[in-house]
């Protein structure tokens, strides 16, 4: 999976990678001729006592060291560049992904791991991009160059390096086997600590109003020492690399000097030489000891990639068609016909054998018991998920052979839970509609009886609106919420229990006001309350995922037991027959 991420992304910064090993090569050319000119002036000049040859192999040593400075730092500049737009390349292509999910893939993956994928993941896989260009390229490069310049210093002394290597490699290698299932942990567990950390911050009132603040502080603190183990084992495993390395390259170093140093006393080596032979001894290892350090990132990254993979390789449910509808009739209608909806695996449908019609200038009214449908439905019309039975048109044309845009530009949906987005009043209200002037914008807000405490904020429109609406009230948000979706002027509204919020006063001013604004317009309403629905044109009554009943409010009454029960259960004989 890793390496099928990189070579997708990394593809556009072909030139860039290649400019990087040139200047890494370049540098680390650089890097393994200075201890020859070091050996030269040993043996050459201050053995000698040649003090011209000195100064002018020392101002050679100069030179080559200033060129691969500079080499170094083209090489780090071009390489974080590749790092930096992958990493970009890589959120973005997550955040397209999952805004192009449906619902039900974002419930099967969740939305914690979904964040966690694309901020934590992502940068796992970023970090190991930039060391790769900054430490792995120069690594082999030095390992082998070190190997042969040593070889030309001395060849009976390269044995040690003929073992250390070997030790060094599968004394890293055991460790970083046992790394690999420990990293998996982690990214699980941090997994785990966004989920209980979204869900206490989310649910902060609740948990005050029953006083479950220990209960969630245990909770947290369960979760956060599971991670804190985790990525103890884990920093214990990276931990123990290093003194192996550094013992192994000190064990090696002594090894040189004392069986070199028998070889200088014999004369059979120079003392450049031999300085020349441990500088490149110590090139070697550490070229070696980097790759290990890399060789630690690579499991986590491997890890994060696999995750992110997973997210880029699950399509959504919700597909566009192949040649997708762009024109659509001009009269507006939504139309349900044997229209059903399972959740894959599931044992019974949440939605079955639904059919109805409704033309502009209609209002179509859901009601039903808690988990009777009803939302589901709404859902089917803005194509939140497709259905699984039957099939769901627009203006006379299913929505699967719509292109999303097509059919998203003609649907104005208010969800049950409204959500506001942090910024302003009018920027919430453009949401649909960028253009919108203020006078449309004040028109939406009186039609939804939301521009009395709009114009009692201190700014008006341009007044602060925090993250979900949180600094204005429950009725003040799901108003607002209609006024964005009045800003559009929509062909179909999707009104999903959208009066919940508002006491019975304004929700009788607020239909009022609707039924002159959206009469051009179908309109789908989910409700609890029956008089929030009861002069509806036609009301779909559910039970059981399944319509029990299909007309007026009359009508009904008059042969829908279900509807007669929830009428019941809400009006007096009086209010029902009103």
């Amino acid at each position: 999976m890793l390496l099928r991420l990189l070579r997708t992304h990394l593809r556009r910064y072909r030139s860039l990678l290649i400019a990087v090993v040139l200047l890494q090569a370049a540098q680390t050319a650089a890097a393994l001729t200075l201890p020859t000119l070091n050996a030269d002036i040993i043996d050459k000049g201050v053995a000698t006592g040649d003090t011209g040859y000195i100064w002018r192999h020392g101002g050679l040593m100069l030179l080559v060291s200033l060129v691969q400075i500079a080499f170094s730092i083209a090489a780090i500049y071009y390489g974080s560049k590749v790092a930096t737009g992958f990493g970009r390349d890589v959120r973005g292509a997550l955040f397209h992904q999952v805004t192009e999910f449906s619902a039900r893939e974002v419930t099967q993956f969740g939305p914690p791991t979904l964040i966690t994928r694309v901020t934590n993941d992502a940068q796992q896989v970023q970090t190991l991009v930039q060391m790769t260009c900054t430490l792995l390229i120069a690594a082999p490069l030095t390992a082998a160059g070190g190997l042969v310049m040593a070889l030309r210093e001395d060849v009976q002394l390269t044995w040690i390096l003929a073992v250390a290597i070997p030790v060094l490699v599968l004394s890293i290698g055991t460790v970083i086997y046992n790394m690999v299932p420990t990293f998996r942990r982690m990214q699980e567990r941090t997994d785990e600590i966004n989920r209980v950390l979204r869900e206490q911050i989310t649910g902060i009132r609740v948990v005050r109003a029953f006083v479950r603040e220990p209960y969630e502080t245990d909770r947290f603190e369960a979760g956060n020492d599971q991670l804190t183990r985790t990525a103890l084992r884990g920093g214990r495993l990276m931990g123990l690399m290093f003194p192996t390395v550094v013992m192994i390259v000190n064990v090696s170093s002594v090894a040189v000097v004392w069986f070199g140093a028998n070889r200088v006393n014999a004369g059979d080596l120079k003392i450049g030489a031999l300085i020349a032979f441990l500088t490149y001894l110590t090139q070697i290892l550490m070229a070696v000891m980097l790759a290990t350090y890399m060789a630690a990132l690579v499991p986590r990254a491997a890890v994060s990639a696999e995750r992110i993979q997973e997210v880029l390789d699950t399509p959504s449910s919700v597909a566009a068609a192949e040649h997708p509808v762009l024109a659509l009739p001009p009269h507006a209608s939504v139309e349900f016909r044997d229209a059903g909806f399972r959740y894959p695996g599931a044992e019974h449908a949440v939605l079955s054998d639904v059919t109805f019609t409704c033309r502009a200038g209609q209002t179509i009214a859901v009601i039903g018991s808690t988990g009777s449908g009803k939302t589901t439905l709404i859902s089917l019309v803005a194509r939140l998920f497709d259905v699984t039975q039957g099939s769901v048109l627009v203006n006379g044309v299913d929505v699967r052979d719509l292109a999303t845009d097509a059919l998203w530009q003609r649907i104005g949906l208010v969800p049950q839970r409204p959500y506001l987005f942090s910024g302003t009043v009018a920027s919430n209200l453009r949401y649909g509609k960028p253009d919108a002037t203020d006078d449309e914008l004040w028109e939406a807000l009186t039609v939804a009886q939301a521009d009395d405490f709009v114009r009692a904020m201190p700014d008006g429109l341009e007044s602060r609106i925090a993250q979900g609406g949180t600094n204005v009230s429950g009725g003040q948000r799901q108003r607002l919420a209609i006024a964005r979706a009045l800003v559009r002027k929509p062909e179909v509204y999707l009104f999903d229990d959208s009066l919940s919020a508002l006491d019975m006063a304004t929700d009788a001013r607020l239909r009022a006001a609707l039924t002159p604004y959206t009469r051009d317009a179908v309109v789908l309403m989910v409700a609890q309350r029956v008089t929030s629905i009861k002069h509806a044109d036609q009301i779909l009554v559910l039970e059981d995922g399944e319509p029990v009943g299909l007309g007026s409010h009359d009508q009904l009454l008059a042969n829908c037991p279900t509807y007669v029960e929830i009428v019941q259960s809400q009006l007096t004989a009086e209010e029902a027959a009103a």
